[in-house]
């Protein structure tokens, strides 16, 4: 059984349609990266997902149970981590990770053992008691991350993971969804970098104005994209339609060679 199934997802806003038929599963122990261009779709759909917005029509069921039908069980077992975390910023690092160890475990706190340790990873550990407010991005960013992962939760979904993240902490995050999908944690992953969906996912989604445009490994968009040895970007240029750049770009790089060699 997929632990994650969306079927003919759909969302509508007024007269414009930001989701359109949307079907994809991913298993347990998978990296599905979402990929698209800006307003293609991406974080509409994985508001849905998340519980956030409720589709126009479709379905959405985590590990068997539909969303709209049976909401407390499906969030239960979904984390979500933002692109722009909102924190309780009068809060300290620890008291929000208190806070949402309570919404999950209730008064079991042993899921706050393992936060300890994210942090330290993190090198949030000398922050714990520092109140959110004077935290940057990156440790906002940070801090949401370890309040997800340290509850071990079948289905995590990730939106723009890197952003506001230095490389160090950038690299940990990579090595943390691939130790996680190893567990068998099924991880929705939208991102705008070709290097991670390259590096990390086991399949690739692309959407393109509300619609899944084409799907598979890196190796299947491939064969797709008719782009045998290359790129991800260049894959991702083919399948999205970016005609126009590329001949920008290769048009850019034509003056400059000219320029070099007059």
């Amino acid at each position: 059984m997929p632990l994650l199934e969306l079927t003919r997802l759909r969302k509508r806003f007024a007269d414009f349609t930001a989701v359109d038929g949307v079907t994809l599963q991913l298993k347990r122990g998978e990296i599905y990266g979402f990929l698209g261009p800006n307003g293609a779709g991406k974080t509409t759909t994985i508001r849905m997902l998340a519980g956030l917005l409720q589709p126009t029509a479709g379905q959405i069921r985590i590990a068997g149970r539909d969303l709209a039908s049976d909401p407390q069980f499906c969030k239960s077992r979904t984390g979500y981590i933002p692109d722009r975390p909102y924190l309780h910023e009068k809060l300290t690092g620890g008291e929000y990770l208190a806070f949402i160890n309570s919404l999950y475990n209730g008064s079991d706190s042993s899921a706050l053992q393992a936060a300890d340790g994210y942090l330290e990873l993190f090198d949030l550990a000398d922050r714990k008691e520092h109140l959110i407010e004077g935290y940057s991005h990156g440790m906002r960013q940070k801090l949401i991350m370890a309040s997800i992962f340290m509850l071990e939760l079948p289905l995590v979904v990730v939106d723009e993971p890197m952003v506001g993240l230095d490389p160090k902490s950038a690299r940990i995050v990579k090595e943390l969804l691939k130790s996680k999908a190893r567990e068998g944690t099924g991880i929705f992953l939208s991102t705008h970098s070709m290097e991670i969906a390259e590096e990390l996912c086991d399949r690739v989604g692309i959407i393109v104005q509300g619609r899944l445009k084409a799907e598979g490994s890196v190796a299947e968009l491939r064969q797709q994209a008719a782009k045998e040895g290359g790129s991800m970007e260049e894959i991702f240029l083919e399948l999205t339609g970016a005609f126009e750049l590329q001949e920008i770009i290769f048009a850019l790089r034509k003056g400059s060679h000219q320029t070099g060699g007059g």
